[in-house]
């Protein structure tokens, strides 16, 4: 289940993958700037901004995304607890609060917008390398900035991380094969039955309920359920 906070914000101012087992030696590539968790330049200043931010309530930011045209535009900033990789409403409001601050002073973004804060999700997006190692024995979909062996996007079971790569079993393959955390431009678990049974043990052994009541579906990640939009 996915928490949103919602505020609208008016600023002051108008390779190759390597087969024949875990240990293959993937092809070297040059270092670049991974979008996963900011994808443009927008992104990128917007998440400098509020990465200390999240760090000083004790949140940590999974990924953030400035959406939309010039008139209205929506910034999503996806958050959770490092300790267990989730967030409640509160502190998402919390968040929405803190950051609008520092979004309001730095002014990054240039007109009306609307700031939404949520948790990143059951089928989550992944970020960061050590997510791949935290989700290791589930499914994902990955897709990289380059044709690998004919193809940019993969399926299959997530086998963690060896060194700077991704290990993944991917469907109708028998060998484990490395991609280069670098060449990944998205990358997202798959809803099936073992994420959705994993979540239910989780929120079980929290005693939380199968059912909080909370509406589902937003605009681009269907599974989140928005709970509060509130006019600044």
């Amino acid at each position: 289940m996915v928490y949103i906070a919602s505020h609208i914000v008016r600023p002051a101012s108008n390779g190759v993958v390597q087969s024949g087992g875990r240990r293959g030696r993937p092809l070297l590539f040059l270092p670049e700037t991974n979008p996963l968790r900011a994808k443009t330049v927008e992104d990128r200043e917007i998440l400098e901004l509020i990465d200390p931010v999240a760090d000083s309530i004790g949140l940590s930011i999974v990924r953030v995304r400035l959406m939309g045209g010039t008139l209205r535009r929506r910034l999503q900033v996806m958050a959770e607890r490092p300790s267990d990789n989730d967030i409640d409403v509160g502190e998402c409001a919390r968040l929405s609060r803190a950051m609008s601050e520092v979004l309001d002073a730095a002014d990054p973004i240039a007109g009306e917008y609307l700031l939404e804060v949520s948790s990143p999700g059951i089928d989550r997006p992944l970020t960061r390398l050590k997510d791949f190692d935290l989700f290791e024995g589930l499914e994902a979909r990955l897709e990289s900035d380059r044709m690998i062996e004919g193809r940019k996007r993969f399926k299959g079971i997530l086998a963690g991380t060896d060194g700077d790569n991704i290990a993944i079993d991917l469907d109708g393959e028998d060998d484990t094969a490395l991609i280069p955390f670098d060449w990944l431009v998205d990358a997202k678990l798959v809803m099936n039955d073992a994420l959705l049974k994993r979540g239910a043990a989780i929120r079980a052994a929290r005693g939380e309920p199968e059912d909080d009541g909370l509406p589902e579906g937003t605009p681009e990640d269907q599974n989140n359920a928005k709970t509060s939009e509130d006019d600044a």
